[in-house]
C-alpha cells in the first residue's frame, strides 16, 4: 500500500522523554513502510546549532538514518530550528527542503511548508522571521560561542511565551487572504503546513477551484501525524506511552 507520512511540531527536548519515545516507535513501526516522510518544521524544540553535539541529538538523528535507508525523509525549517544545517541532517539522513516547495502527492501537487510566513497578522514574529532568515543574522548567531547561543535562546523562548500569552489566537492563526495568495503563486489546489497547532482539513476556494488545507498537529500530549494514500487523506494521534 502507497503512503505518505507528514509530521511537524514536535518540540524534542531532552526534558520530555515521552515525546521522544512515542517518535522512535513511530521511527521503528510505521515509516518504514512510507513511500517517504516528510517532517515540516519545529522538529526541536530549539536548535543552537549542528555543533552542539549531544547524545540526545545524536539519538534522534540516528533513530531517522536507521529509517532513511529505506524511505526518502525530508525536512523543512520551522522557528523553532531555522539554524538546522546540512551537517546535522547528513546525520539524520534527511533532505532539507525549501521553504516552500511543491511535491507531486500522488498525482496531487501540494505545497508543502511550516507554516509560520502564512501568519502575517503577528506583526511582530514577522519582523524576527525577516531578521532570522537574512544571509547574515544566522552567520552572525553560529559564529557565536555554544554559551553564547544557549543564552539567546533560552532568553528568546521566555519571550516568546509572553508575548503569546497577550496575543489573540486569530493574531497567532494564518491569515485565510495570504493562504490562497501563496497557493494560487504556487498554482496548488492543496497545502500542507504546521506550526499552529491546530489539526484540521480546511475547505476554501483558489483560482476558483476547490482546495484543501491541511494543518498538521503538535506533539505535546500525543503524536500527530498525517497518513496519505491515494485513496485517503487522514489526520491521527498516536498515544504516548505513558498514556496507554
Amino acid at each position: 500500500m502507497s503512503i505518505t507520512y507528514f509530521i511537524a511540531d514536535l518540540h524534542l527536548t531532552a526534558e520530555r522523554p515521552d515525546i521522544t519515545e512515542c517518535l522512535f516507535r513511530f521511527l521503528a513501526d510505521e515509516a518504514p513502510e512510507a513511500d517517504a516522510l516528510y517532517v515540516l518544521g519545529d522538529l526541536f524544540e530549539v536548535w543552537i546549532g549542528d555543533d552542539n553535539v549531544t547524545p540526545f541529538n545524536e539519538s534522534v538523528a540516528s533513530a531517522f538514518n536507521a529509517v532513511s535507508k529505506t524511505v526518502p525523509l525530508y525536512f523543512i525549517h520551522g522557528n523553532r530550528d531555522f539554524a538546522i544545517r546540512k551537517t546535522w541532517a547528513d546525520k539524520a539522513g534527511m533532505t532539507i527542503l525549501s521553504e516552500q516547495t511543491v511535491i507531486d502527492l500522488y498525482g496531487t501537487p501540494t505545497l508543502v511548508t511550516h507554516g509560520d510566513e502564512l501568519c502575517t497578522r503577528d506583526v511582530a514574529y514577522q519582523k524576527f522571521r525577516k531578521k532570522s532568515r537574512s544571509w547574515w543574522w544566522p552567520r552572525l548567531m553560529l559564529a557565536m560561542p555554544l554559551w553564547f547561543r544557549r543564552r539567546v535562546a533560552e532568553n528568546g523562548r521566555k519571550e516568546s511565551r509572553e508575548n503569546q500569552k497577550h496575543l489573540r489566537q486569530e493574531i497567532m492563526d494564518v491569515t485565510p487572504d495570504e493562504v490562497i495568495k501563496v497557493m494560487a503563486q504556487h498554482g496548488v489546489q492543496q497545502l500542507i503546513h504546521g506550526h499552529t497547532h491546530r489539526p484540521a482539513i480546511h475547505s476554501l476556494t483558489v483560482n476558483d477551484q476547490p482546495a484543501k488545507r491541511i494543518v498538521l498537529g503538535d506533539w505535546y500530549d500525543q503524536g500527530s501525524v498525517l497518513k496519505v494514500s491515494p485513496e485517503n487523506t487522514d489526520l491521527q494521534q498516536r498515544d504516548f506511552p505513558t498514556n496507554q
